[in-house]
């Protein structure tokens, strides 16, 4: 009998070990396997089952969560003015996420540790599980401005607007844009469908290019090198001159770089502002010489360029270029080198013109709040770097204020109102025509907004009308007087 127990013992035991291992292969090694597989449908039913919070912006809902009568499927997400914000909401998939959707996803649907004592609460008394609602530093009517203008140009491009004290983001617009309802429904089938579409679209509707694509800066670039210029010796002023002439050679080569449209640049000796003025090459390129490659790349660097940024959305990161010859060195201080930037970059740099010579951190969470309404994190503004001394940059605003008065820039004056801004027409290597850019901020004496302009080949006129003063500045306009008048 003793015997026959002992079998039967030894017999459960290697059944319950069998158990565990198989229970362990499951959880710990086949896991994700399964949860991807078509036939468990649990996780699919339960990611629409919680009602996610409020993705909200000055008072506007941009996206919410809404009851339906299915008995699958509870909730399902709606996006007012979809494609207006598609590119700071993003979308809420079956099986992923986008944007703030994706960056704040453990918030809006309730599961991250900070909502923990809110979710003790609601099952102590039996309320259903609701996720934090995240309220966002965009500015709608600046949102709205910005793709208006950019609409109007008829081309691809984007419009980042901040803050220049705080590092809020005012406006953050991509265009084409695309609809984040059509990637968010239930159906797989379609959704997935649709994805593929977009994803295969050579426009690239779901490409961000505020923060996730670099350009060539053109002459917008030139405000770093004159930053660099005005630190080098704080002697300098807007009324130092220096040697301009119709073409500069390049060291090294048998070629020479020349003025935009081959013009000559003044008498052929002119002052630093009538420089920024006109947007002369000539002078910059020698100015980049003088300084070095060392120290332009870190005057780049004290505008916050190579370092690591998230908005909360990862930005990819801007570049000065490789060390190459001082003819490399020349044409990457106007702008047309390896040097590349995001519209977020260039913003950056206009900000910290604005704001003293202190960059603040861009952000776009600025409160979550949970189902309740009370607040579960409030953003704090933060330094980034100190880009240039206080007096530097208040010579670079003095500058970039004639260039909208006295030069390039015309198109962006604002009624009443000093705006400072510097164009840019960046060439392409793909046979396009140019890429029209414009940074600006405004008020001069008290910046409220500082923001980047780019339209991708939109530089396609001949003459003056071909830089970014024609195409990109009144689209900045656009948004500044979004912005000023409240």
């Amino acid at each position: 009998m003793n015997r026959t127990l002992k079998r039967a013992a030894v017999a459960c035991l290697a059944m319950f070990a069998l158990l565990m291992v198989n229970v362990n292969i499951l959880q710990a090694v086949r896991a994700e396997g399964l949860q991807d597989d078509a036939r468990n449908r649990r996780n699919f039913f339960e990611r629409y089952a919680i009602e996610r919070g409020r993705i909200t912006a000055g008072g506007k809902v941009l996206a919410q969560s809404v009851e339906t009568d299915s008995k699958e499927f509870r909730f399902i997400r709606k996006y007012p003015d979809a494609r207006l914000y598609a590119h700071v909401t993003g979308f809420f998939s079956p099986e992923s996420a986008d944007a703030i959707e994706a960056t704040e996803n453990q918030l809006l649907d309730g599961s991250s540790a900070d909502l923990l004592l809110r979710r003790s609460i609601d099952l102590f008394t039996g309320e259903p599980t609701r996720g934090a609602s995240v309220e966002l530093t965009i500015n709608p009517k600046a949102q709205k401005a910005a793709y208006d203008a950019l609409r109007q140009s008829g081309k691809r491009g984007a419009v980042v607007a901040m803050d220049p004290k705080t590092g809020g983001i005012l406006a953050m617009v991509s265009l084409p844009t695309y609809d984040p309802a059509e990637l968010s429904g239930t159906n797989k089938g379609k959704v997935f469908t649709r994805y593929d579409e977009l994803a295969k679209d050579k426009s690239q509707p779901l490409l961000n290019r505020t923060i996730a694509q670099t350009y060539p800066p053109g002459s917008t670039f030139k405000v770093v090198t004159m930053a660099a210029y005005l630190e080098d010796d704080p002697s300098r002023t807007p009324q130092t001159t220096v040697e301009a002439p119709q073409n500069l050679p390049l060291p090294g080569t048998n070629i020479s770089l020349p003025n935009y449209g081959g013009s000559a640049c003044g008498s052929g000796r002119v002052t630093l502002v009538f420089a920024l003025e006109k947007s002369c090459n000539t002078p910059f390129g020698s100015m980049g010489m003088e300084l070095g490659y060392d120290a332009m790349k870190e005057q780049t660097e004290k505008f916050g360029m190579g370092k690591p940024l998230s908005v909360p959305m990862p930005v990819a990161q801007s570049d000065f270029g490789k060390q190459e010859g001082k003819d490399a060195l020349a044409m990457a201080s106007i702008g047309q080198r390896s040097n590349r930037m995001t519209p977020l970059q260039m913003a950056m740099i206009a900000a910290g013109i604005a704001n003293d010579g202190t960059v603040m951190k861009p952000y776009l969470v600025s409160k979550v709040t949970d189902a309740k309404g009370d607040t579960i994190e409030e953003a704090e503004q933060d330094e980034w770097t100190q880009a240039v001394s206080s007096e530097t940059a208040a010579k670079l605003r003095e500058m970039m204020v004639s260039v909208v008065n006295n030069g390039t820039a015309n198109l962006a004056q604002v009624p009443g109102v000093q705006v400072g801004g510097k164009t840019g027409t960046a060439e392409t290597s793909d046979n396009q025509p140019p890429h029209a850019w414009f940074i600006s901020f405004a008020p001069a004496e008290d910046p409220k907004v500082a923001l980047a302009v780019i339209v991708e080949s939109g530089a396609a006129r001949v003459g003056a009308e071909a830089t970014g003063g024609h195409t990109a500045a009144p689209i900045a306009k656009a948004v500044m007087e979004a912005v000023l008048n409240k």
